[in-house]
This record gives structure tokens, C-alpha cells and sequence, in this order.
């Protein structure tokens, strides 16, 4: 008997709820094969492109990242997201919003249209996942999201702590981000954690630090209860830079740095943060350019779904 097949559901799915296998090999990439649209009736959590490399200090090539962790996302999008009991899209409307569309010829107007491209979305009254992109659009994104939540945790995953200094705050750069925004009170540094670091910058600014070496001399266990500790109730924004994992696990990035954690901890960390309060996400700085074997982009899309699913029991699953 002949097997029907609904094939490119970014288009043609009738319900946003739910996970329909189709080939994986073809058809419309959307992020998990979502719907694509911008009709936001209804909708839960968007998922939406930044593809900003500009203010990248070594390699470019992020701007592909969005597109590229999409078309890695499909592959998983066959059945409900290991290991979770529970498949997040029976309880989150989620759709594709596809890409923020800015001028590249007008950089300096970048930030503004990142931040307004966010606002329409959180206004809507959804959440927003956010697919990188060089990091630095994630200040943007923070702006977006404490103006709706007030200062927020800051949960970052990253081999640098981007908080170098910007005293004239001119720098369109991805190493600065979160010196200003701790600076503008949009992040709380005495309720926000940065994990994974493993370059040089004395100055914490008030971040508690957990760097490669204790991440990889502990356990996943511990380093989540540790962040947990940290956040509290406070409403977070979760951030993952790519380059947090060793370039053995994403090769695929513009500025990789050897000793950093494995697909396994990354992983086994996020799930270990099962109900934080979870108000905004992004991953960033996936450079397919530089991949091998799209590693860094599965890992990407892995991530993001580790993402969809802390945010589906914040906000459906663990809170009905």
C-alpha cells in the first residue's frame, strides 16, 4: 500500500500544534517544519533569523546561520524531541517567522530595526527564539525584551564573556554586548551567570563566572543547579553562543577556542534547567562556511530545541 506523505508543512500544515513526519531529505526549511507566516494570532513562541555578521572581530559568515540551522533542524522534526516526555508543539503554537530584514548598507541603523523587529513580536504577546547571527544582536534582543519584562537573568554559554569595555558605547561589536547591557540595567549581573568562558577578561562586571575548567571538572547535574541558584524567579533570557562548545563539536563558528564543553554537557545543562522562568532565547554565531559535515548547525538546532522545550514547560506543560 502506497504511503501518503504531507510534505512541505511550512506551507501547507493546517494546525500550528503538533509533529507530522515528512522527508527529511526535501522540501520547504522551515525551523522544524513550522508553519512560515506572520499572522501571530494564536501564537505561543516564534522563531525568527537575524542574519547580522558586521560586527564580527575574526571570521564572518553567521549571517548564514539562521538558514542553516533550519535546514539542519528538519532532520529531527520526524517525531517528538529526545529526551523529553512531552513533544512541545501539542502544547506551543510555535511558527517561522522567517528573518529580520534590515539595510546593510546602513549599518549603523542595524541595532534599532533588531530591537523593533523583536517588540512587534513580544508586543504580539508571544515569546521569541531567536536564530543568530553574530552575538552581538542579542543586545538588541535584550533591549526588546527588558523594556516587556524589566532586567532580566542572563543565562550566557559562551568561550568569551563579551563584556569588554565600550566607554563611548559607538561599537557595533559582538564583544561587547553584555557591558552594556549590564551597564543599562537591562541584565541584573548579581542574578546572571556566564558559562564556558575560557579567554581573558578580569573585569566580571558582578557575572558569576563558571568557566570551562570547573564545567569540565564538574558534573552537568551540578553546573545547572548552580545557574538555578543564580536566576531565582527572575524572568531570563538564555543565551547560546556556538562557540561555547570545543571546535571538535563546532568547527563551525567564527572565532573558536580549543577546551570548551561537549554536545553531551551543553546538552545535559540545558535540560537541567527545567523551569526557569524562560522569557527570551537566541543561538548564535554558527558560520556554516567553516562546518564540517553541518556539526555545527545540528548542534545549533539542537540547542534551539533543548530551548523550545524549557520554554514549553515554563509556560504549558509544568504551569497548566
Amino acid at each position: 500500500m502506497e504511503q501518503a506523505y504531507d510534505n512541505d508543512q511550512a506551507i501547507t500544515r493546517d494546525s500550528l500544534y503538533g509533529t507530522c513526519a515528512e522527508p527529511t531529505y526535501g522540501g520547504i526549511t522551515s525551523f522544524m517544519r513550522r508553519r512560515y507566516t506572520r499572522d501571530l494570532r494564536g501564537v505561543d513562541l516564534v522563531v525568527s533569523g537575524v542574519p547580522f555578521d558586521t560586527a564580527t572581530t575574526n571570521r564572518p559568515g553567521s549571517r548564514f546561520g539562521p538558514r542553516a540551522i533550519r535546514a539542519a533542524s528538519v532532520q529531527m522534526a520526524w517525531a517528538r524531541h529526545w529526551p523529553w516526555e512531552f513533544d512541545p508543539f501539542e502544547h506551543l503554537a510555535v511558527v517561522d517567522y522567517g528573518d529580520c530584514a534590515f539595510d546593510h548598507g546602513t549599518p549603523q541603523d542595524t541595532p534599532a530595526t533588531i530591537e523593533a523587529h523583536a517588540a512587534r513580536i513580544l508586543d504580539a504577546g508571544c515569546g521569541l527564539l531567536t536564530l543568530g547571527g553574530d552575538h552581538f544582536i542579542s543586545y538588541p534582543l535584550l533591549k526588546a525584551h527588558a523594556k516587556k519584562h524589566g532586567p532580566l537573568a542572563l543565562i550566557h554559554f559562551d568561550a568569551h564573556s563579551d563584556t569588554w569595555p565600550d566607554p563611548d558605547g559607538q561599537r557595533i561589536d559582538h564583544g561587547t554586548m553584555f557591558y552594556h547591557a549590564a551597564r543599562e540595567g537591562l541584565v541584573d549581573p548579581a542574578c546572571s551567570v556566564q558559562v564556558g568562558l575560557r579567554t581573558t577578561n578580569d573585569d566580571v562586571m558582578g557575572f558569576q563566572v563558571l568557566d570551562a575548567r570547573e564545567v569540565n571538572r564538574s558534573t552537568p547535574e551540578r553546573i545547572a543547579e548552580l545557574i538555578r541558584v543564580r536566576v531565582g524567579e527572575r524572568p531570563v533570557y538564555l543565551t547560546f553562543d556556538i562557540d561555547c562548545l570545543d571546535p571538535a563539536f563546532a568547527p563551525g563558528t567564527g572565532t573558536p577556542v580549543c577546551g570548551g564543553l561537549s554536545s553531551h554537557q551543553a546538552l545535559e545543562i540545558l535540560r537541567g534547567l527545567r523551569g526557569i522562568d524562560l522569557v527570551g532565547m537566541d543561538v548564535v554565531e554558527v558560520a556554516p562556511s567553516y562546518d564540517s559535515a553541518e556539526i555545527t548547525a545540528l548542534a545549533g538546532a539542537t540547542l534551539a530545541m533543548e530551548m523550545v522545550c524549557l520554554y514549553a514547560v515554563r509556560h504549558k506543560v509544568d504551569h497548566r
